[in-house]
């Protein structure tokens, strides 16, 4: 059992070899702002887009910029698949040293961070971690896997269709099918990336070819989605065996659809917590979050994006993301906030769950 005097040591890793390494660096500054250092030791460990890894000791405020990779006192750093080591391995003037580590909060975003890798590392070092496991992070960061799992399960959501790459030459066929099957606008996005990465809104043949070249520069299989005209709702989930939902938060973009540039750059979309939604509709998309959660073996946290359709009303999932972000203007934090939850509370509950899941068995 954990004692709860014991001061714990928490690495949060941030950055990462992925093209979402920027969005971490702005989740981790968050995340580093807010863990309570009367509860925590924090070693802040940064992975450089070429997959370095620094045990970090500057100022948090230079996450964002970038300008921490710079700094002299970092110090090369790794962790070891052997749970005999149970923590980080710096290497510094020649010298090898084994620093304790009691849970890892990786705040990676993408590829290299949320898709199962970073956590297959962890678990092979018999260290406990925030967030879902690695079946759970690989099954959602796929969005077609993901699609398939959540039509087994029943779960609603909106027409979609694939291809990969080795397909290339058949796009004409291929974009022929989808558009019969889907209809015009479609939608066009890698598998498997995050944070609106890759996606583009095809009206025609032409852009269509375009979106798929721009989807297959990001990963080498392609989603096709139909076109929902409708409300953009999202749910924060947390828990491991108990899992509950918050009432869902609207999206209010700006821009044509929710991009990159909306969440994380120039941060014009608004939100309004709970959405704009009867409260008989607001219970439909918790329940269904949790449902989704469940069934993709989710652990820990994870925030599950819904459209809620114009004129139908159905509710349909658009998909899951199992390390949201963390930002200041991030919705996972905003929907735990409106609910009542401080942010250094979220925190401490969310490595509570890790601590809790690492004392049984692994997934």
């Amino acid at each position: 059992m954990w004692s709860v005097l014991k001061k714990l040591k928490v690495a949060v890793l941030f950055g990462g070899a992925s093209s979402e390494h920027e969005v971490s660096r702005m989740s981790a500054t968050s995340v580093l702002n807010n863990l309570d250092t009367e509860k925590y030791d924090v070693l802040p460990v940064g992975i450089t887009k070429d997959g370095r890894w620094y045990l970090y000791s500057g100022p948090v405020e230079d996450l964002c910029s970038g300008a921490w990779e710079r700094h002299s006192g970092n110090v090369p750093a790794a962790i070891c698949p052997g749970s005999g080591l149970a923590g980080l391995v710096a290497f510094e003037n020649g010298v090898c040293r084994s620093l304790p580590v009691d849970v890892v909060f990786p705040v990676l975003h993408g590829k290299n961070g949320e898709d199962g890798t970073i956590q297959g590392l962890l678990e092979l070092a018999g260290l406990p971690y925030v967030g879902c496991g690695v079946l759970g992070s690989a099954v959602c960061m796929d969005k077609i896997i993901a699609n398939r799992v959540m039509d087994a399960a029943g779960i609603p959501r909106c027409e979609w269709d694939c291809m990969e790459r080795w397909q290339r030459p058949e796009l004409a066929a291929i974009a022929r099918r989808a558009a019969e099957k889907l209809g015009w606008p479609i939608f066009v996005k890698p598998a498997n990336a995050g944070s609106s990465v890759g996606i583009s809104k095809a009206r025609d043949m032409a852009e269509l070819e375009a979106a798929v070249d721009l989807a297959l520069q990001h990963d080498s299989r392609v989603v096709f989605e139909r076109f929902v005209q409708g409300q953009e709702v999202e749910c924060a989930v947390r828990g491991n065996d108990e899992v509950s939902g918050t009432h869902p938060g609207e999206i209010l973009a700006s821009a044509e659809f929710y991009t990159y540039d909306d969440k994380y750059i120039s941060g014009t979309s608004r939100v309004a917590i709970p959405a704009q939604l009867a409260q008989e509709k607001l219970d439909e998309v918790r329940d269904l979050a949790v449902r989704a959660y469940r069934a993709l073996c989710c652990k820990g946290l994870a925030r599950v994006d819904f459209f809620v359709e114009h004129g139908t009303q159905r509710v349909l999932l658009n998909e899951i993301n199992t390390l949201p972000g963390f930002t200041s203007i991030s919705m996972y934090p905003k929907l735990m906030l409106a609910a009542g939850e401080t942010y250094p509370g979220l925190l401490d509950s969310l490595i509570t769950l890790a601590l809790e899941r690492a004392g049984g068995i692994h997934d």
